[in-house]
């Protein structure tokens, strides 16, 4: 026996399938046909690509091998830069200790004076082996005040020079291998005024 209500009913709609042809169109349209590739093409572009890789890599070394031959010389410029500066100090004792002794003291004392001449003496030793070690005076007395060699200690007014030209020298600055190793301490003229 059948309901009645069930005949009422429409039978359900089966989706339809489609169609073989209609299926394979979009496929063939997904994938493109692409061109042959030329073997030979595609090793010479490789080998292009790892020349080049290859001539950066040799750059990136010798570019190194420069910049550690470079800091190798810089330190071995540079690394007596501390005990050199120590060393200053001892070469302005022996500047001062010669300073001190009054002209007319030596030519009374002859023990002085032997004294003097063997402090003399080795100062100028001494001087000598900075100069050998590329240790050099800064001579900054009329020159225009350098910030990156001197250090203004005071401003001295009415020296008729320029404003900003050292006139007094405290004590001399020295640089190594052309660096700043100690500034020189100086007074410096003072501006005048434009009348």
């Amino acid at each position: 026996m059948t309901d009645p209500a069930k005949k009422d009913q429409e039978p359900e709609a089966q989706p339809a399938s489609p169609a073989p042809d209609a299926a394979a169109q979009p496929a063939a349209e997904a994938a493109p046909e692409t061109p042959p590739v030329d073997p030979l093409a595609a090793k010479d572009a490789e080998i292009a690509k790892l020349k080049d890789q290859l001539l950066r890599a040799l750059a990136e070394t010798e570019n190194t091998r420069r910049r550690a031959e470079r800091d190798r010389e810089d330190t071995a410029k540079f690394a007596v830069a501390n005990f050199a500066r120590d060393m200053l100090a001892v070469a302005d004792n022996l500047k001062r200790a010669v300073d001190s002794v009054p002209a007319d003291a030596k030519t009374g004392n002859t023990a002085l004076a032997t004294l003097l001449e063997g402090v003399e003496l080795t100062d100028r030793q001494l001087q000598s082996l900075f100069e050998k070690h590329g240790i050099k005076p800064v001579a900054p007395l009329d020159q225009p005040f350098d910030p990156n060699f001197h250090q203004a200690m005071f401003e001295v007014p009415g020296t008729g020079k320029p404003g900003g030209t050292v006139v007094q020298v405290l004590q001399p600055g020295f640089t190594i291998h052309g660096r700043l190793l100690r500034p020189a301490l100086v007074g410096v003229a003072k501006g005048e005024p434009a009348a």
